[in-house]
This record gives C-alpha cells, sequence and structure tokens, in this order.
C-alpha cells in the first residue's frame, strides 16, 4: 500500500481513504463522477462545518487521484440541454374519492419497478409532494418500484444502500469492520415507503412488504448482478409505530441515538428511529461474516 498522505482542501487523505475510494469505485462502477464524489463525502465525513458534502472539492481530489494513475474515473456524462420539466414540478392529481377496502379486495397487488423516463418521474412527484422526507436523491444502487392494484397506482417504495454503519445491526451480525466494508452491499435499505394518502386499504402497507422481500433478490439479481441478504430500515419513532413492518415480520433491533452521522460532538439533535431489519435468507449472516458463498452472476454472461 501506498503509504503517501494526500491534503486535498484541508483535508487529510490517509492510504486508508485511498482504498475506501477504489472500494467504492469498484463496487459502484455505475456511478457517475458527482455521484461518486456525493458518496465519498458521506463515508468519508468530508464535509464543511455545517454538514455540508464538499463535493466540487472531492471531483477535484478525484481527478488528481486519476491523473496519478491511483484510480480510473467515469467517463463525464454530456449534459441532456433540452428542458425538460422536472419531477419536482409535477403535480399529481388526487383522486376525487378515496380508495378503501380490504387488501383481498383488490386482486393481484404487484411491486413494478419504476424506470427511468415518465415513470421515474411519476414516482418522484409522488415522493417529493406526499413523503414527509421528500425526493432526497440517493447514490449508489437503488431500485423504485409502485405498488400497483392492476393499473391503479397505490404508493411507492424505493431500496438503496445501507447505512455505513449502524451500531446495533453490526453488533446482531456480529461482524467487524473489514466484513462490513467487503460485505455491505449485501444490505439494502428501505429508505422510501408511501401509500398514497387517499388510500386507505387495510393490510396493504404488509402486503407489499411481504411482496418486496419476495421479489427484491430476483430484481436486484437482475439490475446489480448479485443478491442481497438483508434488509433494513429506520422508522421515526415521532411520527410512526412501524406497526407494517411488525405485521410483515420484521425483526426490531432497537433505536438509533438521535444523532445524524456528521455530528460527532452530540450538537445536532435527531428523532430517535427504530430499527427494523428482514433476512431475505437463513443463512444471511454467514454470508454477511464471509463464511458463506452469497449469489452473484456474471454480468457477461447474462
Amino acid at each position: 500500500m501506498d503509504d503517501t498522505i494526500r491534503v486535498f482542501s484541508g483535508r487529510a487523505i490517509s492510504p486508508e481513504d485511498i482504498e475506501t475510494i477504489k472500494w467504492v469505485r469498484k463496487r459502484f462502477p455505475q456511478l457517475s463522477r458527482t455521484e461518486l464524489a456525493a458518496t465519498l463525502c458521506e463515508i468519508l465525513e468530508w464535509t464543511t462545518p455545517a454538514g455540508r458534502s464538499k463535493t466540487p472539492q472531492c471531483i477535484e481530489m478525484l481527478v488528481q487521484l486519476e491523473s496519478e494513475g491511483v484510480i480510473q474515473l467515469p467517463k463525464l456524462q454530456v449534459q441532456n440541454r433540452h428542458n425538460k420539466k422536472k419531477s419536482s414540478e409535477l403535480k399529481i392529481s388526487k383522486p376525487n374519492e378515496d380508495i378503501v377496502g380490504n387488501v383481498k379486495e383488490y386482486g393481484t397487488i404487484t411491486l413494478d419497478i419504476a424506470r427511468v423516463g415518465e415513470d421515474l418521474n411519476r414516482w418522484r412527484a409522488y415522493v417529493s409532494q406526499y413523503h414527509m422526507l421528500g425526493d432526497k436523491r440517493v447514490f449508489g444502487s437503488r431500485l423504485h418500484y409502485f405498488i400497483r392494484s392492476g393499473e391503479r397506482e397505490l404508493g411507492c417504495l424505493q431500496f438503496s444502500a445501507s447505512a455505513w454503519a449502524l451500531a446495533e445491526r453490526d453488533r446482531w451480525i456480529g461482524w467487524n469492520v473489514e466484513d462490513r466494508k467487503k460485505r455491505l452491499h449485501l444490505i439494502v435499505n428501505n429508505s422510501r415507503y408511501l401509500i398514497f394518502p387517499w388510500v386507505k386499504i387495510k393490510n396493504l402497507a404488509s402486503k407489499a412488504l411481504a411482496i418486496g422481500a419476495r421479489q427484491i433478490q430476483e430484481d436486484w439479481l437482475r439490475e446489480y448482478c448479485y443478491a442481497p441478504v438483508l434488509l433494513e430500515t429506520f422508522v421515526d419513532l415521532q411520527h410512526f409505530k412501524g406497526t407494517c413492518y411488525k405485521a410483515a415480520n420484521w425483526i426490531y433491533l432497537g433505536e438509533t441515538q438521535g444523532r445524524g452521522r456528521m455530528d460527532r460532538h452530540g450538537e445536532y439533535a435527531l428523532s430517535r428511529k427504530a430499527i427494523f431489519m428482514y433476512p431475505l435468507q437463513k443463512d444471511f449472516k454467514e454470508c454477511l461474516r464471509g463464511k458463506k458463498a452469497y449469489k452473484v452472476v456474471d454480468p457477461d454472461e447474462q
């Protein structure tokens, strides 16, 4: 390992940081330069005093590392100059009447991937308007779903990269730092869940979660060439009780400490979150600790 300590914009980059940068680049090859830099700023905690990511500075650092032959960056993307209506500007019409009843009355419930284009723009518009956290862009691997009954859209789900470090989860799994670094991608976070406010169908929320747990491995394998083994999510206890996760047999692990990842001195209090996990296979802990192989395919064989 190169022992050189590099300094970029007042930030010392250690050999361990360089290895982390290489790992993220290899693990998420589909990230653009901006997405890669934003992800690294979060992992390396490279922020301003106000907690904002130093993405431009990180991009400059990555370009410098590429010039030294340390890494190879993705090609620059050509921006589309045509003006397109942003998803946040799209307005979703609310039905005149609420959709009510029991989930059994609505036939087959499906989770359908919202693909880039009109579908994903509409998905983002729904989440922007009706989810309390809005449509915060996530980086790395992710899938967006519509919850549907036939052609009728009832809600939205998002699965994306897991939390970098989570004490309760990591103790429960029983892995070490090196295990986590190598196999963190095998945990996927249910980072958005929205049942539309006009949809009042009993048991729909837990039903959709159960469907998601059954199909996420195959969907993820098809899209990203490996299958996750564990799902996680966080429930804001100031607003929710996590009833649908409990009904769908997710495992309650405890609560977060009410601090953000960047808050080292307890200065920015956040609401406490309930931590829920859902194993996707019985041997998930062995897979996460490297004692058993997980399902993966060679993209060249697809």
